[in-house]
């Protein structure tokens, strides 16, 4: 909030406009008649009050959400983002933790506070409100409109995804909004990809861990341009190849879906979470965790010998009920894990994500889930 308010006043364009200042600094010396922002301002130059200033009351009613890049690069994937959504403006503003030395941590901006649209889906050119805020939501922004990392600029359009909310503070704004509408941007899941996940959760039920982490190896070699994207030919190509087959029909209307660009290139992430589905963020959380754990430098992607190392098969259920040895359990481990990787000697985030995505189909049980990655991981 304190950030926020610095930035409101300095920035104020009522700041740079200023007359007396501006006669102030008449006759100084290489000084002229510059306007403010031109010259090194000091405090006692500064008007604390300006016109449209935001205050102290206004900023407090916010709602603060953490959130993470959708990304298939690690060090994207793991970036620790915190926003805060203002309802006295609808806008909103996200900061990303960043660790300097061994204990200094700091919140720097990642996105500067706006008034932001969306850029995607049925609500495409409206701006965001209260309700478009809520675990699992997707924010869309335009990367040109940001100060971000080239990994993120690669793409025209990046999202974060909700991962956590301050509840208190949405039921506190949710009664005190008299605008607020439960409905009115929450959107559930297309009915088109509803019943495309419905064909195929049979199938992943049985073999998921091996149809995701195999589709994910083939789109990766089958994308020379390393961008992230392929065609809609490529796409059926890859149900076939892998035995999934989608009506016609089915296919058509999703890719009108996907593809609300009209180039013809859709990101084959968003292609599997589409037609899959994916883990809920509870879980996902979990196995960002781990692998934050394996890559503590954020490299993106983590040797298989600290792979190896980290792994722990003690407390699996075959070995505890004496049916497998630890080491026959770590060997299967690593020889499927290995398998999905482009590079058998080290495993990208998003190899390694494909893999419990893959997993996670197959669980029930949130808690079942995250025990295995606990008890493996140690996280």
């Amino acid at each position: 909030m304190v950030d926020q308010l610095c930035r409101a006043v300095i920035s104020d364009p009522e700041q740079s406009t200023r007359s007396d200042v501006c006669k102030e600094a008449q006759g100084l010396l290489g000084l002229g008649t510059a306007p403010v922002h031109f010259r090194k301002r000091i405090l006692h130059e500064t008007k604390i009050r300006t016109k449209s200033g935001l205050t102290e009351n206004m900023l407090s009613n916010k709602l603060r959400f953490d959130s993470r890049i959708i990304s298939r690069n690690g060090r994207d994937a793991c970036r620790e983002l915190i926003g805060f959504f203002f309802t006295c403006d609808r806008s909103l503003t996200v900061y990303e933790f960043r660790q300097f030395g061994r204990n200094r941590t700091n919140a720097l901006p990642f996105i500067q506070k706006g008034v932001y649209r969306h850029q995607r889906g049925q609500r495409k050119g409206k701006a965001y409100d209260l309700g478009d805020l809520y675990v699992g939501a997707n924010l869309t922004f335009r990367s040109v409109d940001h100060n971000l990392p080239e990994s993120v600029k690669q793409n025209p359009v990046f999202t974060l995804r909700v991962i956590s909310i301050d509840e208190a503070a949405m039921d506190f704004l949710k009664a005190s909004s008299v605008e607020f509408k439960q409905q009115s941007s929450k959107q559930a899941d297309s009915k088109v990809f509803k019943k495309i996940q419905g064909i195929f959760r049979g199938t992943l039920s049985k073999r998921g861990v091996r149809v995701i982490t195999g589709l994910g190896k083939y789109f990766r070699q089958v994308d020379k341009s390393r961008n992230g994207f392929l065609s809609q030919a490529a796409f059926k190509e890859a149900l076939r190849v892998f035995h999934l087959e989608m009506p016609e029909g089915d296919f058509e209307s999703l890719w009108l879906i996907l593809d609300d660009s009209k180039s013809d290139k859709v990101d084959y992430g968003e292609f599997t979470r589409a037609i899959f589905g994916e883990m809920n963020e509870y879980r996902k959380a979990f196995v960002r965790k781990a692998y934050m754990k394996l890559d503590f430098n954020k490299t993106g992607s983590v040797p298989m010998v600290d792979v190896r190392k980290c792994y722990c098969a003690k407390k699996h259920p075959l070995v505890l009920a004496g049916k497998a040895a630890e080491e026959e359990i770590k060997s299967s481990f690593l020889e499927t894990l290995g398998e999905t990787c482009s590079n058998p000697i080290e495993v990208s985030y998003s190899e390694f994500e494909d893999y419990y995505e893959g997993l996670s189909f197959g669980i029930v049980c949130d808690d079942d889930f995250v025990n295995i990655l606990r008890n493996s991981w140690g996280v």
